[in-house]
């Protein structure tokens, strides 16, 4: 059988590909909706992340399969032991209102990106976009807080906390803003797209990065704050254990790379003008929200091993599928040459 840690970082690697798959129609909604004229240069390239999810929906029916592997409070409940979960948490429940969350953002997501290919058509098919990106919003609020809470906050049985929804839509979503900095770069400079991404776009994903940063932050101390305040044993025991536990290694990581080295780097404008340097400040993001992930998830008790071999294999895995979905999209839609 394997180990729970080795387990855990197919979950985290489940919760970073749905957001990467998520945050891209997401984010075109936003801009589309405040009217930022810059979306024009990313909308196509990050709506191409919509072909992650096949591969999102794979991974979660091999985690729904995985059973008490997946949600320990399984196996609490299962042996009859005095742990309080809420009515809707049985798997069966659990399992049906994941499949069909994800199928409706799909067919949601879906309609967005067909709306946005005619939006400029006709004053119908700008209306009816706009009704679509109205939309997107608040299912990615939804979606996002329910698998926050299935596949990341319920983990320890009667461990809750109002704003972890918030907290780990925020977190993700910064990440994803990084992969797409990393990402416009490398296409960028290998001279792959048919039409080239302008340079400013990396200070305004920049400045984004920053305002995430702070966000995260803020609803970490929040959370963090509360808790430490209520000095409740069933809160407390989380926390302490994985800031103190085997993962203490990644967890104080986490704190540097998703805060200090972003918020120090992202407040000089040398660094957000600099695409190298702004890469280089993504990168940690990416780095220490995986950290993150797996800390969250891996770290309910405070004990396990680092599963580095593992959690290679799984990314490299992830990684060729992944480049593969959405290397094909981009072809499909000739925004890469050849």
């Amino acid at each position: 059988m394997i180990s729970y840690s080795n387990w855990s970082v197919l979950t985290a690697s489940f919760m970073v590909v749905t957001y990467l798959a998520l945050s891209g129609v997401a984010l075109c909604s936003v801009l589309y909706l405040v009217g930022a004229k810059w979306r024009f240069q990313v909308r196509d390239l990050a709506v191409s992340l919509y072909s992650l999810f096949p591969m999102a929906f794979a991974m979660l029916v091999v985690l729904l399969i995985g059973g008490n592997q997946t949600f320990p409070w399984i196996g609490h409940v299962s042996h009859g032991e005095n742990v309080h979960m809420p009515g809707w948490y049985t798997l069966p429940l659990l399992a049906a209102r994941e499949v069909i969350g994800m199928l409706v953002i799909m067919f949601v997501w879906r309609t967005f990106i067909k709306r946005q290919e005619v939006a400029e058509r006709s004053d119908e098919d700008r209306a009816k976009f706009h009704h679509v990106a109205c939309w997107v919003p608040f299912f990615t609020v939804l979606y996002a807080t329910m698998i926050a809470w299935d596949f990341e906050m319920t983990l320890k049985p009667s461990w809750h906390s109002a704003i972890y929804g918030m907290q780990n839509l925020v977190s993700n979503f910064g990440m994803f803003l990084a992969f797409l900095l990393i990402w416009i770069y490398v296409l960028n400079t290998s001279n792959k797209l048919t039409k080239r991404i302008d340079e400013f776009v990396y200070n305004y994903l920049a400045q984004m990065m920053l305002a995430f940063t702070l966000l995260w932050m803020y609803t970490f101390f929040a959370q963090y704050l509360t808790i430490w305040y209520g000095n409740l044993g069933d809160e407390r025991d989380r926390i302490d254990e994985m800031q103190n536990g085997d993962f203490t290694v990644l967890w104080w990581s986490m704190i540097a790379l998703k805060f200090v080295i972003p918020f120090i780097s992202l407040c000089l404008p040398i660094t957000r003008h600099n695409p190298k340097l702004t890469v280089a400040v993504a990168v940690c993001m990416i780095v220490g929200t995986l950290f993150e992930r797996f800390v969250w998830i891996a770290g309910i008790n405070g004990t396990g091993t680092i599963p580095v071999l593992w959690g290679g294999l799984v990314s490299i895995g992830v990684i060729m599928v992944g480049y593969q979905l959405v290397r094909s999209t981009m072809a499909r839609n000739q925004l890469i040459k050849g």
